[in-house]
């Protein structure tokens, strides 16, 4: 009896534990279908029926295979369809959260790494046209001769020669930053997957918005299956051991025992006394078919021919023509 007491409180346990598995799981699902639903709608009304409508497909994919495990065939089947069609819309539910989260969190991861770009007064396109006047300008001053020492035409020349490198060196930083904001640029875009997803989307040789969406629906498929299972589980009914006829067998077997003890003494004297043993059933078989072979003559009473009838051993046969010598009358 205690071993069963015993088991019945391993198997309360194991099935408070599954319901509390079960709870945990429903309960994660309906944050997933709250949060959800309140991605998706715009107003508070809409975001009102987005959560109403996610939690009640959560909650009817989790509990209606329970429901009905005891309902008639066809009922079983109109369920098991309408089961499916909760299983997909709450993992579309979910998904579409897991897909939300991620792209939030890689806007936040690019944010964090964002770099600001000096703002610069003219672009790269103006300071190269005038570059292009001042070294046109520059080669005109370079093909005027003067018959004479001209200072102005020197002082021109150098003047130019300067003004344009300074346009070389203005470009020369405009590319730089332009070079930094894009490598920026394609760092954020990095930053935006996954840092799981991109390998694996290397690895596979997948689109990281593929890998992603796969990601969201094995999730969604995983929580769904674990929560339908559980309840699946825990609503089984309790089987128990049948204590009490367990008990009044062990007391039949007491009041046997005790009436044992009370028996009287002549009885319990008797049941002590030696039983002659009977002869074996075999044996006296053996005798009379021997006895009756040799009335009638298929077998002479001798030691080698009751062997050879009889398939016995010789000390055997030599017992057996005893017994039947002393049968004969004289």
């Amino acid at each position: 009896m205690t071993v069963e007491i015993e088991e019945g409180a391993a198997g309360d346990v194991a099935r408070w534990a599954c319901m509390g598995l079960a709870a945990a799981a429903t309960g994660t699902a309906l944050a997933l279908s709250v949060l959800s639903g309140w991605q998706r709608g715009g107003t508070s009304a809409e975001r009102g029926i987005w959560i109403a409508l996610g939690a009640v497909l959560v909650i009817s994919a989790h509990l209606l295979p329970a429901l009905v495990r005891g309902a008639s065939r066809p009922v079983r089947a109109v369920a098991f369809v309408l089961w499916i069609a909760c299983l997909a819309s709450a993992g579309y539910g979910h998904a579409s959260f897991f897909l939300l989260a991620q792209q939030h969190a890689g806007e936040l991861r690019a944010r964090s790494t964002a770099v600001d770009s000096p703002a610069t007064a003219r672009t790269l396109p103006a300071v190269m046209l005038d570059r292009v006047a001042v070294v046109r300008q520059l080669g005109e001053a370079l093909v005027q001769r003067c018959a004479r020492a001209c200072p102005a035409l020197e002082a021109r020349r150098a003047t130019l020669a300067a003004q344009r490198d300074a346009l070389d060196a203005e470009a020369d930083e405009l590319r730089r930053d332009r070079a930094d904001a894009d490598a920026a640029a394609v760092q954020r875009v990095a930053l935006r997957a996954d840092p799981v997803t991109s390998r694996l989307s290397g690895l596979f040789a997948a689109p990281v918005a593929r890998v992603d969406l796969l990601i969201g629906l094995m999730l969604a498929a995983m929580l769904e299956g674990v929560a339908c299972l559980l309840w699946t589980v825990a609503s089984r009914p309790a089987t128990r051991p049948a204590v009490s006829q367990v008990a009044v067998s062990r007391a039949k077997v007491a009041a046997r025992r005790k009436s044992g003890e009370a028996a009287p003494l002549a009885i319990r004297t008797a049941a002590r006394e030696p039983v002659t043993p009977r002869p074996p059933a075999r044996d006296v078989d053996e005798a009379a078919r021997l006895a009756h072979d040799v009335k009638v003559g298929h077998v002479r009473p001798t030691v080698a021919e009751i062997r050879r009838h009889l398939r016995c051993s010789q000390a055997r046969a030599i017992a057996l023509r005893r017994e039947l010598v002393g049968s004969i009358p004289a």
